[in-house]
């Protein structure tokens, strides 16, 4: 027989119901930033095959990348990296289980996205 109440019933977890915690977005900010890194690479492979191709490819990769779009792409690879790399660090301690506290993860959450944007602005000050 048909369940006739099936479409009656809440769904669980639903987006609408549950607000977004601190220690979920930062999570899923580091799947996105896995994912934008693709991009800088690819810039830089492209880059690279340029370079091996002639002059006239290289001229015209080299002009891209060091456009005001090229310096764009690539300081959202470093800022991605950074945010990335502090990412895993904090999985990491978990999986070693340190931090599982809703306190201290959402600490280890504010620490990575703060140091991610000051490991950024080091790295482009000393490049």
């Amino acid at each position: 027989m048909a369940d006739v109440n099936r479409g009656n019933r809440p769904l669980s977890p639903h987006l609408t119901i549950y607000r977004p915690q601190l220690t979920s977005m930062t999570s899923i900010f580091v799947r996105i930033t896995g994912n934008a890194l693709l991009v800088g690479a690819l810039m830089v492979v492209w880059w690279f095959a340029a370079a091996a191709a002639g002059p006239e490819a290289f001229a015209t990769a080299n002009a891209c990348i060091t456009s005001w779009f090229g310096d764009l792409v690539l300081l959202g690879s470093v800022a991605c990296l950074w945010y990335h790399l502090l990412g895993g660090l904090r999985h990491l301690i978990w999986d070693l289980g340190y931090g599982l506290e809703v306190e201290q993860a959402e600490t280890m959450g504010l620490i990575m996205i703060i140091a991610s944007v000051l490991l950024t602005i080091f790295t482009m000050i000393v490049t």
